[in-house]
């Protein structure tokens, strides 16, 4: 009941811990049975007119309520020990199930999922193996113990106590069925719920300019009321059977004491023994009844549990070994990608990328430029046709080596909350000072940082005190400091001011000297230079060429470098 081995045996370390806090309650237990034996004789003797055993009953008691108290104090250890083993190996698991999974993890995962999993599923299981499980072996464990000892006393209460006992658990048995497909249904709707929550709030600023945040405010309500509802079945569905299990546990007790008071009048039992089994009477129903009350955080923790092995079940691709090969080109042949099984991205495109060349990919927004650059970085793996690095085919090359020696900047690249030397150092830990300011010259950012904390200036997140186009100079110096064979710029230099643009291109155009880059851009003007451009047109390689020889065809680059040069020559005439 409630027993999940896999899990159980994934966080094996958990069992001695909750093997200690089982041992520290059936202790204090044992320490329960004597004081209220120790009462009861009392209480005998008192009853035969006679007050000896009154400093020993004081004495027994004051024992028993030490021993207890270290029992609660050891039973509390152990399961803030046990939940913390179990947080520290499921977050380790789940992180490096991300590791494995590498860039491509969203293709199996939301980002939401992953986060919710690791935050509140685990949580959820914290009270599971610091809680329930020692709950319900000492569940187990105390009615027999108790049947032993009042079985001496007198059998036929013990009898009817120990049966009563199972109805409980029959109970939440009955419940469980019910409450499984529940809760199942409460966890879809809070992950729901967090999905919605954390694209209104990534794009907030988004919704405010075109004044939508009213549709997104009611439809972040629509879903809050159905949370809200599941959530009020989940607590009505707890109430009720919190309701059943203390009718059955209270109704136990009394029964036990109404047996204890006809086996005293029938004079089957002496009155010390019929107090006894009046005090311990509850003890039989309470361990099984402080069960069900764990019953629903157990049944949560069920749920999660589900979830957390979804995601660590997911498919890995095999250990690869292979590393990126000193003769670096990279070929594409026959490649064809989709996102969606029925809407294939890319129709059989086959490209080109020599050791040490500068090409670009052109095309109008949504032909697949991007979708290449995902799939070079690893990131997009569900391709077919052909697609090496050298004579190595890309699948076999391990994430390590393609990150160590392709190296990827978009329009959007991360910076972290921190320092500007953390940011940069992520791209070469044991970079000195000098280097460090040197890649800041290179891409002009070092006069802004010097005027305010140098190195140690702080980044909000994603860099919001900065401009869009210090903002993509300091990646670019990352990407720099990083030193790869291969660079790939998608859009780098998209929504940043001109100034910006032509200093990252020089960069870029110097950088091409040196390393393969492979440029995605809108505009052309800056792909002019390049030893070879590739033109997509709806996920097709239209053209391919130097950009004089591209002109001469008159085709699809003729067309959109003719375009982009009157709309560049009209936004000039204008401003003058």
């Amino acid at each position: 009941m409630m027993i999940n081995k896999r899990l159980i045996g994934t966080v094996g370390e958990s069992k001695k811990y909750i093997a200690g806090n089982v041992a520290c309650q059936w202790v204090s237990l044992a320490a329960n049975i004597t004081m209220m034996g120790a009462i009861a004789n009392l209480l005998q003797s008192l009853y035969e007119g006679t007050r000896s055993g009154l400093a020993a009953t004081a004495v027994t008691a004051a024992i028993a309520v030490t021993i207890r108290y270290a029992c609660a104090v050891g039973s509390s250890r152990m399961g803030y020990l046990s939940s913390k083993t179990v947080k520290k190996i499921l977050r380790e698991m789940i992180y490096g199930k991300l590791l494995r999974l590498g860039a491509s993890y969203k293709e199996q995962a939301n980002t939401s999922e992953v986060v919710q999993v690791a935050v509140e599923g685990v949580d959820q299981l914290e009270t599971y193996f610091g809680a329930y499980l020692p709950q319900f072996f000492y569940a187990m464990l105390a009615p027999l113990t108790l049947f032993v000892v009042l079985s001496f006393v007198n059998l036929p209460s013990a009898i009817v106590l120990l049966v009563c006992v199972p109805l409980i658990p029959v109970t939440i048995i009955a419940i469980q069925r019910w409450a499984k497909k529940l809760l199942a249904k409460y966890w879809g709707q809070y992950t729901a719920l967090g999905d919605t929550f954390l694209e209104n709030l990534q794009g907030l600023t988004t919704t405010k300019i075109y004044q939508t945040d009213a549709f997104k405010h009611r439809e972040m309500n629509e879903q809050s009321e159905h949370f809200r509802k599941i959530t009020m079945k989940v607590l009505t569905m707890q109430l009720n059977s919190i309701t059943i299990m203390d009718l059955i546990a209270y109704g136990g007790a009394a029964l036990g004491v109404i047996l204890a008071t006809t086996q005293f009048r029938a004079g089957h039992v002496d009155l010390a023994g019929c107090i006894l089994i009046i005090l311990l009477a509850a003890d039989f129903f309470l361990p099984m009844r402080m069960l069900g009350s764990y019953f629903h955080i157990a049944m949560n923790g069920m749920a999660a549990s589900d979830k957390i092995f979804r995601l660590l079940d997911l498919p890995e691709a095999g250990q690869k070994t292979e590393t990126v090969p000193a003769e670096h080109s990279i070929e594409c042949k026959d490649l064809r990608f989709s996102y969606e099984a029925d809407r294939e991205i890319l129709h059989g495109v086959s490209m080109t990328f020599p050791k040490g060349s500068f090409t670009a990919i052109v095309g109008e927004s949504g032909c697949g430029k991007s979708t290449i650059a995902s799939i070079l970085m690893g990131r997009n793996k569900g391709y077919t046709g052909s697609l090496t690095v050298g004579s190595m085919p890309l699948s076999e090359i391990s994430e390590a080596s393609l990150m160590e020696n392709f190296t990827y900047i978009s329009h959007q690249s991360y910076l972290f909350k921190g320092t500007v030397r953390e940011n940069l150092l992520m791209a070469r830990p044991n970079a000195g000072e000098d280097t460090l300011w040197q890649v800041l010259e290179q891409v002009k950012l070092a006069d802004f940082l010097r005027n305010e904390k140098g190195l140690d200036t702080m980044l909000n997140e994603k860099a919001s005190n900065l401009s869009g186009g210090q903002c993509q100079r300091l990646a670019l110096a990352r990407a720099l400091l990083h030193d790869s064979p291969v660079y790939i710029f998608d859009e780098a230099t998209s929504n940043i001011d001109v100034e910006s643009e032509n200093d990252i291109m020089a960069q870029i155009h110097a950088l091409a000297k040196e390393k393969t880059v492979i440029l995605i851009s809108h505009r052309l003007a800056n792909v002019a230079n390049a030893d070879n451009i590739y033109v997509l047109e709806n996920g097709t390689v239209a053209e391919s060429g130097t950009h004089v020889h591209l002109l001469t065809q008159n085709g699809t680059y003729a067309k959109l470098w003719n375009a982009q040069q009157e709309l560049e020559h009209y936004t000039k005439g204008d401003a003058e």
